[in-house]
């Protein structure tokens, strides 16, 4: 079998030949996309990550392909349509960092309510520790919104009741057994935008939760809140954020994740596409006025980044081949 491995940092090498030693094995550190296809293409397996883009433009580049599988939870830069009409199976990693993510969005809370970004730069930077503006908040007795109880949303609210936070929580599927044990409410979304101090976004992304915080209800949310989101970027209007940031309804926003965050990052393959959308245009801009605000903290889609959560992800999609080719194919996206 021929097996590629796209968008490789190099030390996972080792463990993947070591896993595969019968079969023809392609590794490369490039990523997939209509501009930015390998000369070599006749691979029937294939392995991505994130940046890579499989649409119904690059599949028809691998023709052999059978099985395509995400070395990520997430996939939307993987058109699931196009792989069903071209008979290509997809998997993905369905958990590996449940308390990698939401330890990071806590490091974002931090970060704001204490100004610590500010802090540092200031003594980087300046040389200078004045203490000037740096007066932050408790974390203790505020109230946390968490939005999704899921495994990453189940792990934010066990910390937040480590902090001694109060704790509210929005799903559309509650988890009554979790709620009881760990002791928090379940309410519905607009109360929890009114009630929290800090808002912490960890739902899946999906059409029902496309601009789930929005121009509409950004209105509602509790005058100097704070807004965190290591979720999905289009869960989150970008032009809501900038919208309840210049009219004070929200004190700050922490973000590893941005709307259009493919196209930010690859600006000039975006702009030469030919006639981008005028949405995807106005989100680049209105992305580009976030980073430049103080009280917006931005980074580069890093929640999931631990070792020990990277490892998880490789050994959870070397098992992933490993089932399909034996016939028993798991984790597999509908």
């Amino acid at each position: 079998m021929k097996i590629a491995f796209f968008e490789l940092e190099g030390w996972e090498e080792e463990f993947i030949l070591k896993n595969f030693p019968e079969d023809q094995v392609f590794l490369s550190k490039e990523k997939i996309n209509e501009f930015n296809l390998p000369p070599e293409n006749d691979f029937e397996i294939v392995s991505i990550f994130v940046d890579s883009e499989i649409n119904a433009k690059v599949l028809p580049h691998f023709p052999k392909m059978k099985f395509l599988t995400t070395r990520s939870t997430g996939y939307d830069h993987i058109d699931l349509n196009a792989c069903r009409k071209k008979g290509v199976a997809v998997a993905y990693v369905p958990g590996y960092g449940d308390n990698t993510v939401a330890e990071f969005a806590f490091g974002l809370i931090l970060s704001l309510t204490r100004k610590i970004y500010q802090a540092v730069d200031r003594v980087k930077e300046n040389g200078s520790f004045s203490l000037k503006d740096l007066r932050g908040i408790d974390l203790k007795g505020k109230t946390i919104g968490v939005i999704g109880t899921g495994r990453i949303g189940k792990e934010a609210i066990k910390i937040a009741k480590g902090f001694g936070m109060n704790v509210l929580a929005y799903d559309p599927t509650p988890d009554k057994k979790f709620k009881e044990s760990v002791g928090f409410d379940y309410v519905a979304f607009n109360d929890l935008l009114k009630s929290a101090d800090i808002i912490t976004i960890h739902c899946p992304y999906n059409e029902k939760t496309y601009h789930l915080v929005n121009k509409e209800n950004i209105e509602l949310v509790k005058p100097g809140a704070f807004l965190i989101n290591t979720a999905r970027g289009e869960i989150v209007e970008t032009e809501a954020l900038v919208y309840g940031l210049r009219m004070k309804i929200l004190g700050g926003v922490a973000m590893d994740v941005l709307e259009e965050e493919g196209e930010i990052k690859d600006e000039l393959n975006f702009l030469t596409k030919g006639h981008p959308k005028e949405a995807e245009l106005k989100n680049m801009l209105y992305n580009h006025i976030l980073m430049e605000m103080s009280n917006v903290l931005i980074t580069p889609h890093n929640a999931f980044n631990s070792q020990e959560a990277i490892q998880r992800i490789l050994s959870t999609t070397v098992e992933n081949i490993k089932l399909f080719l034996a016939g028993k194919p798991t984790n597999l996206l509908k």
